[in-house]
């Protein structure tokens, strides 16, 4: 019996956003229109962050460059070989592809956890430019240790910020992409500029005196853990662990004209998470200089890693600006993000105030520093819970034939919800991070060892427990 005529269109032809449909030949896009997009998302407010905290860990000069050299390398070529391989030969969405595996309802549960760490992640981004906005009105700067608001200025000037950006989010991602990526060169020659200035400032005047300077690094602050070259090296590698072992840019490379495509992930990892980040370590580096970190030190007390002030302090005015564009240019798209995951929640509600909610959720969080004082833990984490899920469609894709599973079970079978991915997922996540805890090991040393497991046992379980579907 034939449908009626009268039926919807599929939504993929409405929007022509091919949510459900592989991306046609005609849309596909060369490697100069993800050149641009990658430098531009991975030189952003996070860097601000991340580059003071590498030092606080007390981090040698050698571990903290080669480290970054070998751990960026190793995300290039994971984006490279399995996300964009498998986002070209397929062209779905990580959405669409999860649910012809897992079913509509095990997508839910994901699409939940992505969207609180989202919130999370853009949370962050509003503390990060709360620390610039708050320099003209004596704002003090949230503490390494600080994990609750300090006070009245704090709360305002937070949800001043987050209400905008939150606004802006729900009100048109077009235009706030299109704004993003013509500010993004700005954001990176403020990087690169704050970088040379510290050099300056520190009386750096060739390599030899940046090795006397730094050299084998320091003890680690007050309440953190001291890194060395594998600290560096696995926490460099999975700091997008869900974007790329995860496979969250299939949505990406799904309309990349080949998988070469994927080395253009190198602009982002070598200009934001190499550059940018050493600029910011710069930027410590010369605060820690000062008599107040020094008095603080001394006094056993870490001193904050305010993103604000250290750029004000290398670049004036012009430093604020780019650490207000570079949070607010990364909390936007996060929020938006978080956005499209809840909304799988919550069908019925309009775009606008799912997105808003996400906003809100994330302006919250944005009231406790601790989510970008403790940055470098928090990705860590992100990664560790979502980066298993994409190892279920990489172990999928590359050995169904071998342990004789049937691909897309979920839709094949009619299900909607595949059990034996949850408990790859949850055994794998819930074992190792028990492990990390229990044993004080470092968590970006566990997501290769989760994602492994995760992808084997889904194998395992998926051959005892699929039902022929002959």
């Amino acid at each position: 019996m034939t449908k009626k005529t009268t039926q919807k269109l599929p939504q993929t032809e409405i929007t022509g956003e091919f949510e459900r449909t592989p991306v046609p030949i005609s849309k596909l896009k060369s490697w100069k229109s993800f050149l641009g997009m990658y430098a531009g998302e991975h030189a952003a407010g996070t860097e601000f962050v991340i580059g003071p905290l590498f030092l606080t860990t007390g981090v040698s000069a050698f571990d903290l460059i080669v480290g970054l050299l070998f751990g960026n390398l190793m995300a290039v070529l994971s984006w490279r070989f399995l996300t964009a391989s498998i986002g070209v030969q397929y062209r779905l969405t990580l959405y669409y592809q999860l649910e012809k595996i897992c079913g509509k309802k095990l997508v839910v549960i994901y699409n939940l956890a992505n969207g609180i760490l989202f919130c999370f992640l853009a949370g962050a981004m509003i503390t990060v430019s709360a620390t610039a906005v708050g320099i003209p009105f004596d704002l003090a700067m949230p503490k390494l240790t600080d994990t609750v608001p300090n006070g009245p200025k704090w709360i305002l000037i937070v949800l001043g910020l987050g209400l905008v950006i939150s606004l802006i989010a729900a009100k048109g991602f077009a235009t706030v992409s299109k704004v993003a990526n013509w500010m993004s060169p700005v954001i990176i020659f403020g990087f690169l500029a704050a970088g040379v200035i510290s050099l300056i400032q520190l009386n750096v005047g060739s390599f030899f005196d940046f090795w006397i300077l730094w050299g084998e690094g320091s003890e680690p602050f007050p309440g953190q853990m001291k890194y060395t070259f594998w600290h560096v090296f696995f926490w460099s590698w999975f700091a997008n662990a869900a974007m790329h072992i995860g496979m969250s840019d299939l949505s990406v490379f799904r309309y990349a004209i080949n998988p070469n495509v994927g080395w253009t992930t190198a602009a982002g990892m070598y200009v934001g998470h190499y550059m940018a980040w050493i600029a910011a370590a710069l930027l410590y580096a010369v605060y820690l200089q000062s008599p107040e970190a020094k008095i603080l030190l001394q006094n056993g007390e870490a001193p904050p890693v305010a993103p604000g002030p250290l750029a004000y302090n290398a670049l004036g005015v012009f430093g604020v600006l780019v650490v207000i564009l570079a949070g607010w240019t990364t909390a936007n798209p996060t929020i938006y993000r978080a956005g499209l995951a809840f909304q799988a929640l919550l069908p019925k509600a309009s775009t606008f105030w799912v997105t808003f909610l996400a906003g809100s959720v994330a302006t919250l969080a944005g009231l406790f520093p601790a989510f970008a004082m403790k940055l470098l833990d928090f990705v860590s984490l992100y990664g560790f819970v979502l980066a298993p899920v994409g190892a279920i469609i990489v172990f999928e894709h590359f050995f169904h034939k071998k342990f004789g599973i049937i691909q897309y079970y979920a839709e094949k079978g009619g299900l909607t919800f595949n059990s034996t991915v949850l408990l790859a997922w949850v055994l794998s996540a819930g074992g190792f991070y028990f492990w990390s805890q229990s044993q004080e090991i470092f968590l970006s040393f566990m997501i290769l060892p989760a994602w492994i497991c995760c992808g084997l046992l889904y194998l395992v379980l998926s051959k005892h427990m699929q039902k022929s579907l002959k």
